[in-house]
């Protein structure tokens, strides 16, 4: 059985819906994580401090998934802007 110190928490929320979809989107990316502070069986009504926890081990990797940057809209459209649809 794993120990608590074992897991290390990469974000804290307030509400169940954010914390499964970060959960979701280590996991999708390998990174397995759980959701901690959330009564599963009612998970969309919980508001308040929901950790999402990884193991020790995968911290770094699921950090910098976290705190990678998306696209920017704007960006995406100023790519597009000068170009010939018709090209």
């Amino acid at each position: 059985m794993k120990r608590e110190d074992d897991f290390k928490t990469v974000i804290t929320v307030n509400d169940a819906i954010s914390a499964q979809m970060v959960a979701g989107m280590l996991n999708e990316n390998g990174i397995p994580a759980a959701v901690f502070g959330a009564d599963s069986t009612a998970l969309v009504n919980v508001v308040g401090n929901i950790d999402v926890k990884v193991n020790a081990a995968d911290y770094d990797a699921a950090m910098e998934l976290i705190n990678a940057p998306g696209e920017d809209v704007d960006e995406a459209e100023e790519e597009t802007e000068g170009e010939d649809p018709d090209a």
